[in-house]
């Protein structure tokens, strides 16, 4: 069983960051909850039978973080294309692709439209 329940990521801009990360990921993103809470739900996670997050503009408690709290690992198949993808969109990459090791894959950590300190991984 995957452990991570739900991963909500603060956005200042919904549409703004819809957009980055549907020209990073290719996803097809709308607005699910439009209220005081504004949510696009991020694609279809087979693991857990829905999906496993959000994009979230929520009141003042939902801030981008480019430093500080927990990294959120985004899959892709290919990190040097998404890396160019991520700079093409407005983002940074903060940490080139990097093999964790032979057995575990690589890694990137960038921040995306929002100012949200994200990182990507493949399988190895």
């Amino acid at each position: 069983m995957n452990p991570i329940a739900w991963v909500e990521i603060p956005t200042k801009d919904l549409d703004r960051a819809m957009n980055f990360y549907t020209q990073v990921f290719g996803w097809d993103l709308k607005i699910d909850v439009d209220g005081p809470t504004k949510m696009s739900f991020l694609p279809f996670n087979p693991n857990v039978g829905n999906s496993s997050g959000a994009l979230v503009k929520m009141g003042k408690f939902y801030k981008p973080a480019t430093v500080a709290g927990p990294l959120v690992y985004l899959s892709c198949a290919d990190i040097l294309a998404t890396e160019k993808r991520i700079v093409d969109a407005g983002g940074e990459i903060k940490i080139n692709k990097t093999q964790i090791s032979p057995e575990h894959g690589s890694m990137a950590v960038f921040i995306d439209s929002e100012g949200n300190r994200m990182a990507l991984y493949s399988n190895p």
